[in-house]
This record gives structure tokens, sequence and C-alpha cells, in this order.
């Protein structure tokens, strides 16, 4: 199993909303990262829209099922019922599950399983009746995996930010080990795993070599960073390169 990189487009959608015009091209550019390899496109469609509007989910779908078959659509969200009604009508690949409250600027904590479990379990439920396979966000934590198995998920995505953000060795060391506990007791629970937030080119390749097992990570912030520098297509190819996939 080879790990695979998916591209978070959320902050192309966020550089073009700061004028009502229709550049930075969120399709344009989601075309060069899937024509450059990527395995797929990651959107988190937020309720203010902020960055991900509503319309390019939509544009996205009928592009990926129409140009690009075999490539994945992954949205993310809090399972409200704005979000279920969403998801439901354009059946992505994969469906991202987080705990966000709606004003937060990004994702930064996995799921407090044990008390949503109820919840959990009824979304996923109706999720799997529309053949989507079910991603949650947890933290770096080796008790999370089985309890999210529990729920019914499909597979877990780690929240990285602690070990993306940790530059001290002690600190680097003891977020990266915390991550591989996670990714191998997901492993010893049946689930795919999946990993996401603040990974670089630099502190990716002992990652996935660490976790055999991860199969997909999801990458906005610094895709989109070395993208200003490199472009968009010779970015991706250094992702995949940094996870092994060239």
């Amino acid at each position: 199993m080879s790990c695979k990189l998916s591209v978070n487009v959320n902050a192309i959608a966020f550089l073009r909303n700061r004028r009502d015009l229709p550049w930075p091209s969120v399709e344009g550019l989601s075309r060069v990262a899937l024509d450059a390899g990527a395995v797929g496109i990651t959107v988190h469609p937020r309720p203010d829209e902020r960055h991900i509007r509503r319309s390019d989910v939509t544009v996205l779908s009928r592009m990926l099922r129409a140009d690009y078959p075999g490539r994945e659509f992954n949205i993310e969200g809090f399972p409200d019922a704005r979000f279920l009604a969403l998801v439901e009508e354009v059946k992505p690949d994969q469906v991202t599950l987080v705990p966000d409250d709606p004003s937060q600027g990004t994702s930064d904590h996995g799921w407090d399983i044990a008390t949503h479990r109820a919840l959990l379990t009824q979304v996923i439920v109706r999720l799997h009746k529309s053949r989507m396979r079910v991603s949650l966000f947890i933290d770096p934590d080796p008790a999370a995996p089985a309890l999210a198995k529990d729920v019914g998920a499909d597979r877990v995505e780690i929240y990285t930010g602690p070990y993306g953000g940790a530059f001290e060795a002690a600190s680097l060391n003891r977020e990266f080990e915390k991550v591989v506990a996670t990714g191998k007791a997901a492993e010893a629970a049946g689930l795919g795993l999946n990993a996401g937030h603040d990974l670089t080119r630099d502190n990716l390749p002992a990652l996935v070599k660490a976790l055999p097992n991860l199969q997909e990570v999801s990458i906005g912030h610094a895709v989109i960073a070395d993208a200003l520098t490199f472009g968009m297509a010779e970015t991706v190819l250094k992702f995949r390169t940094a996870i092994g996939d060239l």
C-alpha cells in the first residue's frame, strides 16, 4: 500500500473570495493538481462560505465524475442538517466528519467520540445508506480508533497539527510518537488511515515510513504555499515524492 495525496483547495477559494472575481479558479487549479497525479480533491465547506462555496462543491463533483473517473472527492464538515443534505446530494467518495464549531478558523481538534457516540453512530448509518465512506477526525490518541470502529467509521483521519507545529526536538519526537501509536491502533482496529493538518514535504517522509498503513494525506495550506513558489503541478509532484508515491 502506498500513501496518496488529496489536495485541499479551501485556501484557493479563500484567496478568490477576497475579490468578486472568478480567479484563482478552484476548478482550474484542482484540474492541475489531478493532472499531476493527486488522488483526489478535499473541500471543507463552512456555513458562512468564507472559502469553499456550495456552488464549488457542485462544480468539483461534476468535474471529477466526468473527467477524472477513479479519483476521489472528500468533503469535510460538521454533520448538521445542512451538511448532511449537501453530501447526500453530491455523494462524494468520502465524508470526513469533524467536530468544528462554525466560528473556528480551521480544524484544531478531533472528536470526543464517547461523548458524541449517539450522534456519530446515527450519522454514519445514514451516510452508509448512500454508500459513502466515512472517516472520523480524531486526536493523536491510541484509544480513539477503537471507539471510531465501534460507532461504524471506515477510516480515521489523525489530526497532525501538534506534530506539524512542533519544531523543538523533544516535542517533535513526542508528537510523532503519538501519531504513530494512533496509526498503529487504527490498523489493529481494522480501520483505514488518513492524516492531515500542517503536514509538509519535510515532515511527511518520516510519518509515511513509520506508518505503512497510511492511505491518504489531505493537505491544503502547505501545498498552496509551496505552489506560490513552484506552481501547482510541480508542488503536487514534490509532495508525491515526499510520500513515496513517485
